[in-house]
């Protein structure tokens, strides 16, 4: 007679199979379980309380994150609906986790908005040359603590004791990968955020971060579509090194579209991104919020930001303040064009920030709200402009939560009348990117082939854009 199943593999073998993403923003730390594909199968968020630095800075709790993702990874342990195959992290940057020899946390995750010493700067600077010049080899504006390779020059010389005894500083994504590997791995997507480590034309680390022997505090750099056999109490797995949550982001559409295109991806920031230009940046790009960003595969992607989103939520309460509307009511606006014809009839004076306008001039909340969008195109085409040159890009997408106001897609649209434009739908486009990034090694199934939803908007002229 031969040997049958036990009920237990029985019931193991009908489980659906899953990748687990970590997606671990500023705000809220999120776990997901995607199928094969690519839906959400289960989702759980979290937001954790801040602890401070040893100058009372607000920051992360690295022993509240690390027991978060322990736990999480129990509760999909215990799921007996779900074979977990696969785990992968994303994360904001411009941010470090120092460790000892043993493997244990040396100091807090500084928060990357935690003001950098000038004096610090002025001598990095006199040591290594103008500053613009620094920007335009390391693709990074000089944004104090956001620059993250500066955080380690910091402690090197405000605390060269701690410094010492740092084996490895990883990237939150890669720490994040840690936990459940062990193993100790820089990722590309993370040197290249900003960071002032990375020299775009040489492709390798920039020459201070060699003269400062700051490589050898940092690990090897792994392949971010490559995977390391992990396992947590008993159940084996394969885990990707971590990626840079802006870098995730796009992998989508990479995958499923081949002709240049550019993505704008909005929230509190509205953040172009072109990877198709392979151009260096220029002054001028730094002047503008120009950076660049490294995919996994080494290639940059060219990106310009442009804070719009927050501004976008401030306006928006003084417009329903002043004219008494609920706030709800801006998220269902239809686009009209007579309404537009009307505020060019008014010929308000251009290009000025919202805030300064007299709402007293429209004649309701739709007028006012309008003229935002107006205001706010006017700041996104400067912004995307930058990211336009020197290729042939034929279509924008645009994500997140602008792509769900037709007022803006509209305007858009006539901001671009040369390109297509296009609202996508797609479900945590960072998480996903993560999940696809290590695809090949954990789902059986080829790439579908719906994973974003388009939306295209037709040109509308106006001449406010």
């Amino acid at each position: 007679m031969g040997v049958g199943k036990t009920p237990l593999q029985q019931d193991y073998s009908m489980r659906e199979r899953v990748i687990a993403v970590f997606d671990v923003g500023k705000t809220n730390k999120k776990l997901f379980l995607f199928n094969e594909e690519y839906k959400i199968v289960f989702e759980r968020s979290a937001r954790l309380n801040e602890v401070v630095d040893e100058d009372g800075f607000p920051c992360e709790s690295i022993d509240s994150l690390r027991l978060s993702v322990y736990d999480a990874l129990q509760e999909v342990g215990r799921n007996q609906d779900v074979d977990l195959c696969a785990v992968n992290f994303s994360s904001y940057g411009a941010s470090f986790v120092n460790l000892d020899k043993r493997g244990q946390t040396l100091t807090p995750l500084y928060n990357y908005l935690k003001e950098y010493p000038k004096a610090l700067t002025a001598k990095f600077f006199d040591s290594y040359g103008k500053q613009e010049s620094f920007s335009l080899e390391t693709a990074s504006p000089i944004l104090g603590s956001l620059n993250s390779g500066l955080q380690l020059y910091r402690l090197k010389y405000e605390n060269p004791s701690v410094f010492n005894e740092i084996q490895t500083a990883l990237h939150l994504p890669q720490y994040l990968s840690y936990l459940v590997t062990g193993k100790l791995y820089s990722d590309l997507t993370s040197i290249g955020c900003h960071t002032g480590l990375w020299n775009y034309e040489n492709n390798d680390y920039h020459s201070w971060v060699y003269q400062e022997n700051i490589v050898s505090k940092l690990g090897m750099i792994y392949a971010g579509d490559a995977v390391i056999p992990a396992s947590f109490q008993g159940k084996s797995f394969l885990a990707g090194a971590g990626l840079h949550d802006s870098s995730a982001a796009i992998i989508p559409y990479l995958l499923s579209f081949t002709e240049p295109f550019i993505l704008i991806s909005t929230g509190t920031w509205a953040i172009s991104m072109n990877p198709f230009d392979l151009s260096p940046l220029t002054p001028d790009d730094l002047k503008n919020d120009c950076l660049k960003y490294l995919q996994f595969s080494g290639k940059p992607v060219k990106a310009a930001r442009v804070f719009i989103g927050y501004e976008h939520e401030q306006q928006t309460s003084r417009i329903a303040e002043f004219f008494g509307q609920k706030l709800m009511k801006y998220r269902a606006l239809r686009f009209e064009p007579d309404i537009i014809t009307i505020l060019e009839n008014k010929k308000l004076i251009p290009d000025i920030p919202f805030e300064h306008r007299d709402l007293a001039v429209f004649a309701d909340d739709t007028e006012a709200y309008y003229q935002l969008i107006v205001d706010l195109i006017g700041r996104q085409k400067r912004s995307t402009g930058y990211v336009l040159k020197n290729t042939l890009v034929k279509r924008i997408f645009v994500d997140g939560g602008f792509s769900k106001n037709a007022i803006y897609m509209h305007l858009l649209a006539a901001a671009f009348p040369a390109l297509e434009v296009f609202a996508a739908s797609m479900a945590q486009a960072t998480a996903v990117g993560t999940a696809l990034a290590i695809h090949n090694h954990w789902n059986t199934r080829a790439l579908p082939n719906d994973l974003i939803e388009l939306k295209y908007y037709a040109t509308n002229h106006t001449s406010l854009i």
